[in-house]
């Protein structure tokens, strides 16, 4: 499996705060309000970072461990558990940044006019926004935990 790219987890922020920002402004534009934004979706957001990290811990764990202990150790790392945290990383990395696009897009149509209530909405997503990039970026950093490191045994192509 290949890992998540910076380069694809840029781009598919940037695209979804696009079309965020244009179907929100058409939508505002009707006449009508904003989708809510809530402290919820913090909260929840920071509780999936927490979620990340906690399943990749064992892997780290297990990374730091020598080669030779490996082998006496009690808990051994299931090859399963491994690739589904793989890929837990993974679409951490890239749903953060779906998120992201999301409270960016939310952000932008409110930056026109800050004030009064519009102003704790805009500094909302903005938070919503920061909760959105620790996941993505808790995706990365489980991802590299989740590496195999080369064995010491194989010998290097010349």
């Amino acid at each position: 499996m290949r890992g998540a790219r910076i380069s694809t987890t840029l781009l598919i922020g940037v695209v979804s705060s696009v079309v965020c920002w244009v179907l929100l402004d058409s939508w505002t534009g009707q006449g009508n309000t904003a989708p809510p934004l809530s402290w919820t979706a913090v909260f929840g957001t920071v509780a999936l970072v927490v979620v990340v990290i906690a399943a990749g811990l064992p892997m780290r764990r297990w990374q730091r461990t020598v080669p030779g202990e490996r082998v006496g150790m009690k808990r051994r790392i299931d090859p399963l558990v491994a690739a589904r945290t793989a890929v837990l990383a993974k679409a951490a990395a890239y749903g953060g940044a779906l998120i992201l696009g999301w409270y960016l897009g939310q952000a932008l149509i409110l930056l026109p006019d800050l004030v009064g209530d519009r102003l704790g909405r805009f500094v909302l997503a903005m938070i919503a926004a920061g909760s959105a990039v620790a996941l993505s970026a808790a995706g990365f950093v489980v991802q590299r935990w989740c590496r195999v490191p080369p064995d010491d045994d194989e010998k290097k192509p010349d």
